[in-house]
């Protein structure tokens, strides 16, 4: 009634079908741990924009790593913007998600001897990417910056390339250990994304926008697609052999119903 399942296509089908299913499995449940941690980290971000503001030496340290869940903290910090130094990180988009820019990276001089790098904002890009842009002039003075604690970034936790030789002032990655090569004093590790600052000063650098840590995005939903897709398979595969064996029997019963034709004898009148 099945031998036709034993035949090389439908052997070849079946293996193909019973590769499929736990292959579809193990998509969905990568789906899953996709969407959880996406809760997590937007349960994270919510947390810690919510938390009172810190000192920022409290968190951070020269050489350190800020912890991840030490990121997205609102922190304070209190010094003078060494102009000097400052940089622009190439290859930024701005708050439409289209135009590309720089981020302005100032840093910051602590009354310790230390220092802490300031993300100041956003600022189009000019004609010539071979020469550093015009920068809306930082605060002089002492000033107290108000923003959220990052991480310092690095190729595999950004996707960012380290490019090399750049023009002067120009940099890929936000980093407190390649900037501390510059300063004559530590600097913390990490950095701060400007969201206050007292005094405000003239024209600045467009605020960086917050994070969106409401949106879940579609892991569920792909994750329940696969586990479907996984219980499809064997359904799609007794499908067809029902209707391969209802076929054959039609194709069986029709030529059982077909008379045999006698041929004619030879050298008959």
């Amino acid at each position: 009634m099945y031998r036709f399942l034993l035949t090389r296509q439908w052997v070849i089908l079946t293996l193909v079908a019973l590769a499929l299913i736990p292959t579809m499995i193990r998509l969905g449940f990568w789906q899953l741990h996709r969407h959880e941690h996406r809760v997590a980290q937007n349960q994270l971000i919510g947390d810690n924009l919510g938390a009172p503001a810190v000192a920022v030496e409290k968190l951070t340290a020269p050489g350190r790593t800020v912890p991840r869940d030490d990121t997205w903290r609102t922190v304070t910090a209190t010094g003078t913007y060494d102009i000097a130094h400052e940089v622009v990180v190439r290859q930024r988009t701005g708050s439409d998600e289209q135009s590309i820019g720089y981020f302005v990276l100032t840093p910051l001089l602590l009354p310790d001897e230390r220092a802490v790098l300031v993300n100041r904002g956003w600022i189009p890009a000019g004609p010539d990417l071979t020469k550093f842009p015009k920068v809306p002039a930082a605060s002089s003075g002492k000033v107290t910056v108000t923003g959220r604690l990052k991480a310092d970034e690095t190729t595999g936790n950004s996707g960012i390339k380290d490019k090399q030789g750049l023009p002067p002032r120009q940099v890929s990655l936000i980093n407190s250990e390649q900037q501390a090569k510059a300063l004559s004093r530590p600097v913390l590790g990490g950095y701060v994304e400007l969201t206050a600052s007292s005094p405000k000063g003239g024209k600045q650098p467009q605020p960086v926008a917050a994070p969106n840590h409401s949106d879940i995005g579609p892991h569920m939903a792909y994750a329940v697609q696969w586990w479907l897709f996984s219980a499809g398979v064997p359904i799609g595969w007794i499908v067809l052999a029902r209707r391969e064996r209802r076929d054959r029997a039609d194709e069986a019963a029709k030529a059982a119903a077909t008379p045999e034709k006698v041929p004619a004898a030879a050298g008959a009148d």
